[in-house]
């Protein structure tokens, strides 16, 4: 795990990102911030009121440093922001309302992003997903050609990583949405020095078993790789084809991946999120996330039940994506 760190810390190493924090006087955040700030790879940007903040801080005996902080009632740009917002709400928001929805600490801190004010986002140690993704959707929105962000984990233990996707936002995905998640998760899987070898999941291996879950998986394999050739990805595999070799030489003698992917695109959240749960709790491996990907810009969601650490790490994962 130390190894991931590593290198991404190396990449920041001169190229301080801003982050913001929404959640500015929580506990796990403030000592997050505070490390972050005294090893000096990320600016830390707390939403919140400064006294409180300050206070907070002195109680737990931390020192914030280099740490800037902005309270939404008193930030000098605030009606720029309310103009940049109702512009881009395209009629969906009145002055009024972007005037109220702003001094929500996720849509102001958002609107910081967007506006180039800071280069990526954390939040959720407080507030449910919907709360910090919402914002994000609304006002930074998916790439061009992305239609829906998606969360994968990075599975760490000792040398081996994998990337498992979608383990966080889709309930549902069709055949267009696992396609795009698949080669988002790709450019993430780079990110973390992964060379991507993609395999679209499923219960059945190359038509094994056909019903309409297989189908859709299959059929999202050809709109990947139509859409990106050169990558390396192949399905619909069950989870043995695609990472014994062994057994892809049986099941899957002329697939592109042969036993050894490391990418793992599964079908659904259902099982997305119960695979990754698995290779956590009983392959002891390490899972860092969800990191949100296909935004413009990266914002990324806490577990209400994460630790300072959780938020140092992924604070270090969002400044690396801002790069």
């Amino acid at each position: 795990m130390s190894n991931l760190f590593d290198t991404l810390k190396g990449r920041l190493a001169g190229n301080t990102k801003r982050i913001v924090f929404p959640e500015g006087s929580d506990q796990r955040i403030l000592e997050a911030a505070s490390q972050l700030a005294t090893e000096g790879l990320v600016q830390p940007v707390l939403v919140g009121k400064q006294t409180e903040i300050e206070q907070k801080a002195m109680s737990f005996n931390l020192k914030l440093d280099n740490v800037e902080i902005l309270n939404p009632e008193e930030y000098p740009e605030f009606e720029a922001m309310v103009a940049s917002f109702v512009e881009r709400r395209k009629g969906k928001a009145s002055e009024e309302q972007a005037r109220q929805m702003l001094l929500d600490e996720n849509y102001f801190g958002t609107m910081l992003v967007y506006m180039r004010k800071a280069d990526g986002l954390v939040s959720g140690a407080a507030h449910s997903t919907a709360d910090t993704v919402r914002p994000a959707l609304q006002i930074i929105k998916t790439k061009p050609g992305i239609k829906k962000t998606s969360g994968v984990f990075i599975m760490v233990r000792d040398e081996e990583k994998y990337v498992f996707a979608d383990c966080a936002i889709n309930m549902s995905p069709d055949s267009q949405d696992l396609a795009e998640i698949a080669l988002t998760s790709a450019e993430t899987a780079k990110l973390f020095d992964i060379d991507p070898r993609v395999a679209m999941l499923s219960f059945s291996t190359k038509g094994s078993a056909t019903s309409e879950e297989t189908v859709k998986v299959a059929e999202a394999v050809r709109i990947a790789k139509e859409m990106k050739p050169e990558l390396t990805l192949d399905g619909e595999f069950q989870f043995d084809a695609a990472f014994v070799p062994s057994v892809a030489e049986k099941k899957a003698p002329n697939a592109d991946i042969q036993g050894n992917a490391n990418v793992f695109v599964f079908p659904g959240l259902e099982s997305g999120n119960i695979g990754y749960k698995i290779a956590q709790r009983l392959g002891n491996f390490d899972a860092v996330g969800p990191v949100l990907q296909g935004l413009n810009s990266p914002v990324n969601d806490l577990s209400r039940g994460c630790d300072a650490n959780d938020v140092y790490k992924l604070a270090i994962i969002t400044a690396a994506q801002a790069l």
